[in-house]
């Protein structure tokens, strides 16, 4: 992506200059009714081509530092739920940790799970 910007940013260089070299005339702009600025026509053009790019440039930078603030915000909370608070480690917690046997009126669990242990004859 980095390239296509930048071939872009050649292209517009290069025709802004070939513009500049056919259009080196001085032009009158009239600010006032008694204020003359007399400029070359390629000033001009870059000016003009500045006013209507920095303040949209200005916008979206904005926009992204607001967005990367927000994205910021919400993984930090996303994190502080997501990761649950360390237990105190008592002695009765660690009782409770540990598997109770299996009472005696069940079967045994088979070796296998998936395939089920041939049923004994009574």
């Amino acid at each position: 992506m980095q390239i296509v910007r930048t071939i872009g940013w050649v292209l517009l260089l290069f025709s802004l200059l070939a513009f500049s070299f056919f259009n080196w005339k001085p032009v009158e702009v009239q600010i006032w009714s008694n204020l003359v600025l007399e400029t070359k026509l390629p000033a001009l053009v870059v000016v003009s081509f500045l006013l209507g790019l920095v303040p949209m440039w200005l916008v979206h930078r904005a926009s992204k530092w607001r967005a990367t603030r927000r994205i910021n915000a919400l993984e930090t909370a996303t994190n502080r739920l997501a990761t649950p608070a360390p237990a105190p480690a008592t002695p009765a917690s660690a009782a409770a940790a540990t598997p109770a046997p299996p009472s005696p009126d069940l079967p045994p669990e088979p070796a296998n799970p998936v395939e089920p242990e041939p049923s004994k004859p009574a």
